[in-house]
């Protein structure tokens, strides 16, 4: 057997755990923690396959070997790596305190309804439009996704950072930053998990299954669901097809280019994208707001015109929508798909600017579809009887990246 113990984080450990091991392998302060057998090999982690392939020459020589890592290390941690390349029944996995909970605890918080994603060795862009998105998110850092990194992606973002480091240990600390504060720090390598909360809506509600991702009861909402102006928002049986072709999900950036209303800009917060709105009007600003609030989600608006304010948005999207623009209108696409990693959906209603926008997106290098929407409601007539109202026809234009710019799923 490989018995694998999780270490740290306030749990005490059985300082019997190595006895009659011939191999220990594990960090260089959970050896320095534990008690060596004598003539035991002692490996210290660092490149994983030198350490599984000397693992292997013991488990077939039926030798015992104990690895140590932190918490639990199921979590995030040793236990899938060790599984895959020798079979889980191999391992006796002796789980410790995760570092998530043990930070949790240190702010009193529950975690239930809160998002875990690891940076380490990871893209941190998911990390970081997990932040954004959510109100509750822990992230196990690693070299160059760090609490100062998360920090420089985070500012202007109405978020605290809780960054614990050397959890159960002498030297532990927990302390509250802004993402500024943060950003200008140095934290060493001592740091465990980093907690990143809107503090106005840290304690949620009762979950019945864990995670901070919610799915929503619905999604492709009435009009009546958001404050408009003179019905200038994407009809519903718009938006159902434009969030299909966008595909928002957790971990992802969406951009709502003209947002009007900002009802798609919701809509893709709602399913858990992180979402950034550009509205020009100074009203519709305040409207976008409104409307991300009435719905409990975080959107941030940016007030400006397209496609000048474009190249001021940090972090390039995964997918954008573009629902206005008039005579710029190509020139927004062209930007927006410069920029866009995935898709750009394009919603409009003039039949004389589909082949500009066709070429543009083209002409970036995406593979072009489209449809026209044309739909007719329900609507009563006086003597209970019922007509069919039809809504104004609308182009809706897909692009999609033929060679996508994304690193695999980093969730």
């Amino acid at each position: 057997m490989i018995t694998v113990v999780g270490m740290g984080a306030g749990a005490p450990v059985d300082a019997g755990v190595t006895d009659g091991a011939e191999l220990v392998v594990g960090g260089r302060r959970h050896l320095d923690a534990v008690r060596l057998p004598d003539g035991a090999e002692r490996i210290v982690l660092g490149p994983l396959a030198p350490a599984l392939d000397t693992v292997e020459r013991y488990v077939a020589g039926e030798r015992p070997v104990v690895v140590l890592a932190s918490g639990d290390p199921g979590f995030f941690g040793i236990v899938r790596v060790l599984a895959e390349r020798f079979g889980a029944e191999r391992l006796d996995v002796r789980p410790g305190v995760p570092s998530v909970a043990a930070a949790f605890a240190r702010i009193g918080l529950p975690w239930d309804d809160a998002v875990v994603v690891s940076a380490h060795g990871r893209d941190p862009r998911t990390a970081v439009n997990l932040c954004r998105a959510l109100p509750k998110v822990a992230v196990l850092t690693g070299p160059g996704a760090g609490p100062a990194e998360l920090g420089a992606a985070l500012r202007g973002h109405d978020r605290v950072l809780v960054v614990a480091s050397a959890l159960g240990c002498a030297g532990e600390r927990v302390e509250r930053v802004t993402p500024a504060e943060a950003a200008a720090r140095d934290w060493g390598t001592a740091v465990s998990v980093v907690l990143c909360l809107d503090e106005a809506r840290a304690l949620g509600p009762v979950r019945t299954v864990a995670g901070g991702g919610r799915e929503p009861a619905g999604w492709a909402l009435d009009e009546a669901g958001f404050d408009h102006r003179d019905s200038m928002i994407t009809k519903f049986e718009v938006r159902a097809l434009a969030l299909a072709r966008l595909g928002p999900r957790p971990g992802e950036l969406v951009w709502d280019v003209g947002a009007g209303s900002g009802s798609v800009a919701v809509e893709c917060a709602r399913l858990g994208a992180a979402v950034t709105a550009v509205e020009k009007t100074e009203d519709g600003v305040e409207r976008v707001r409104a409307n991300a609030a009435a719905h409990g989600v975080d959107v941030q608006v940016v007030h400006g015109a397209a496609p000048d304010v474009l190249a001021g948005l940090d972090g390039d999207p995964d997918a954008v929508f573009v629902g206005g623009g008039g005579r710029e209108l190509p020139a927004v696409v062209t930007a927006c798909a410069r920029r866009a990693r995935r898709t750009v959906v394009v919603a409009l209603a003039a039949l004389d600017r589909v082949p500009a926008v066709r070429e543009a997106l083209t002409g970036a290098g995406f593979g072009c579809d489209g449809v026209l929407l044309q739909s007719s409601r329900l609507a009563p007539l006086p003597g209970d009887v019922t007509r069919l109202a039809a809504t104004n026809p609308v182009f809706l234009l897909w692009g999609v990246r033929s060679h996508g710019r994304t690193e695999g799923d980093d969730q």
